[in-house]
C-alpha cells in the first residue's frame, strides 16, 4: 500500500465513524438522559462538567497515545515504572473487560431491547442465551483489526447514527416540556463537578487510552505512518467528539424537559425507554431494542479487540485469539450477575482509576517540557496514588461501616476538594511541582 503523508477527508470521516462506534455505547445514551432528569434547571453547568470527561478526557487519551508513539497503555504508563505500567494496563483492561464495561454492554442490551418482550419466567435463560450469542458475534468481528474497521466504521455506526439522531431530532421538534424542572440534591450546589464525575460511568476516558491502540493501527491500514498517523488521528478524534457531544447535549436536554410528563427514573435506561416510548407508542420498545443491541454490539467489538491485543503484548504465551475468548468467556460470566450488581461496583473503581489516568494524560501531553523524565512521573503518580485509594473507598458500597467511615470522613476535612470527589488535584499538582525542581536540580549535577 501507498504510504500517504497528508489526511485526506474521506479517510478522516471513515476513522472518525470507527473512533466514534468503538466507545458510544449504551452508557453514552442512558447516562446524560440520567444527568438531565437529575440536574433539571441546572442542565448547562451540569452538561459542561459532563463534556469535560465525557469527550474531552477521550480526546486527550487518544493524542496522549498517538503523539508517544505507545503501543498500549503500557508504554504511556512505563516512566513511572514497568510494574505500574503493567499494573494499570491490567486494571484498565479488566475494568473495561470482564468486570464492568464489556458485561454491561450485554447486560444493558439485554434489558433494555430483549427483557421486555420475555415472561419474568424466562428472564434468565433468556440472558443467557442472549449473552452467548452476543459475545460469540463480537468474537468474530474482532478477530482482525481490517474487520473492526470495515464493519463498526462503515456498517454498524452508520445505521445506529440514523436511528438515534432520528430520536432526538423528533424529540427536540416535539418537546415534553420546558427545561425550568426540579433539581436532584446532588445539583444544587455543585453542578458542574458533578456532572464532571457522572462523565466517568461513560468510562470513555479509560476506554480511549485503551481503544487509541486499534485507532492507530487502522490508521495505519488506511496507509498513514509516523507524522500522519497523529495528524489523521487529531482531525478525526475531533470530528468524532464534537459529534458526540452535539448528542450528549440533546440527550440532557430531552432528559431535562421529559421531566413535565414523566417521573424521575431509577436510572437513564428506563428514562430513556420512557422517552421513546412516548413519542413512538408501541413500536417504541422494539426501537429501543435496536437501538441499544447496535450501541452496546459495537462497543464491545472494541472492548474485546483493545484487551485482546494489549494482554497479548504482555502476556504473549496467549494468542491474541486466546485473550478474545477469555475476555468473551469472563464477560458473559459477569453479565448474568444482573446489570444491578455490575453498575454497583463500577463507581468505586472508577473513582480509584480515573485519577492515574487523568494525570497519566497530562503528563504524556506536556512530557516534551521535561523531557519525559521519570522522576516527575514517579513522584507525581507518589502523590496521587492515597487520594485515588481513599476516592475510591469513598464510593464503595461498604463506605458506611464505621472504620471505612471515620477514615473517609477525615479524609474529607483534611484535603481540599476531597468531599467532592476531587481530592486527587492538589496532592498531583504538589507533586508535579516537587519533582520539576528534583528533576531541575538533577540535570544541573
Amino acid at each position: 500500500m501507498q504510504e500517504k503523508h497528508t489526511p485526506r477527508t474521506r479517510d478522516i470521516l471513515l476513522i472518525a465513524s470507527v473512533i466514534f462506534g468503538m466507545f458510544f455505547g449504551a452508557g453514552n445514551l442512558i447516562f446524560p438522559i440520567q444527568l438531565g432528569q437529575s440536574a433539571g434547571s441546572n442542565w448547562i453547568l451540569a452538561t459542561l462538567g459532563f463534556l469535560v470527561t465525557g469527550t474531552l478526557v477521550p480526546y486527550l487519551a487518544m493524542l496522549a497515545i498517538s503523539v508517544t508513539k505507545s503501543e498500549s497503555a503500557y508504554d504511556l504508563a512505563k516512566p513511572v515504572a514497568p510494574w505500574f505500567g503493567m499494573a494499570l494496563l491490567v486494571l484498565i483492561h479488566l475494568t473495561l473487560g470482564p468486570l464492568v464495561a464489556t458485561p454491561r454492554t450485554a447486560a444493558t442490551g439485554f434489558t433494555m431491547g430483549v427483557a421486555p418482550f420475555l415472561p419474568e419466567s424466562w428472564q434468565g435463560i433468556g440472558m443467557i442465551i442472549f449473552s452467548f450469542i452476543f459475545f460469540a458475534l463480537a468474537i468474530l468481528v474482532s478477530v482482525t483489526n481490517s474487520r473492526i474497521t470495515d464493519w463498526v466504521g462503515r456498517y454498524l455506526t452508520p445505521l445506529f447514527l440514523i436511528l438515534i439522531i432520528g430520536v432526538i431530532i423528533i424529540g427536540l421538534l416535539n418537546p415534553m416540556g420546558d427545561l425550568n424542572q426540579p433539581v436532584a440534591s446532588a445539583y444544587q450546589s455543585t453542578p458542574f463537578m458533578t456532572g464532571f464525575l457522572d462523565g466517568y460511568n461513560t468510562l470513555d476516558g479509560v476506554a480511549l487510552l485503551a481503544l487509541a491502540v486499534s485507532v492507530v493501527y487502522a490508521v495505519r491500514g488506511l496507509g498513514y505512518r509516523d507524522q500522519a498517523i497523529s495528524s489523521t488521528i487529531a482531525k478525526a478524534g475531533l470530528l468524532s467528539i464534537m459529534l458526540e457531544a452535539l448528542i450528549y447535549t440533546a440527550l440532557i436536554v430531552l432528559g431535562v424537559a421529559s421531566l413535565t410528563q414523566l417521573k424521575l427514573a431509577d436510572n437513564g435506561g428506563i428514562a430513556l425507554m420512557q422517552i421513546i416510548q412516548h413519542y413512538f407508542g408501541t413500536s417504541g420498545s422494539i426501537l429501543t431494542g435496536i437501538l441499544v443491541i447496535l450501541a452496546v454490539f459495537t462497543t464491545a467489538v472494541g472492548l474485546l479487540s483493545s484487551f485482546a491485543h494489549d494482554m497479548h503484548l504482555i502476556f504473549n504465551k496467549i494468542s491474541y485469539n486466546g485473550w478474545l475468548i477469555i475476555s468473551s468467556a469472563g464477560s458473559f460470566l459477569t453479565a448474568n450477575l444482573g446489570l444491578t450488581n455490575i453498575i454497583k461496583w463500577s463507581s468505586p473503581l472508577l473513582m480509584f482509576i480515573y485519577p492515574f489516568v487523568l494525570t497519566l494524560i497530562f503528563l504524556a501531553l506536556i512530557q516534551r517540557f521535561f523531557n519525559g523524565a521519570p522522576i516527575v512521573y514517579r513522584l507525581t503518580m507518589l502523590f496521587v496514588a492515597p487520594m485515588a485509594l481513599m476516592d475510591g473507598l469513598a464510593s464503595a458500597p461498604f463506605a458506611s461501616s464505621p472504620a471505612i467511615a471515620n477514615l473517609v470522613s477525615g479524609y474529607h476535612h483534611l484535603i481540599p476538594f476531597a468531599s467532592a470527589g476531587f481530592g486527587w488535584i492538589l496532592p498531583a499538582l504538589i507533586g508535579f511541582g516537587l519533582s520539576l525542581i528534583i528533576w531541575h536540580f538533577q540535570k544541573r549535577a
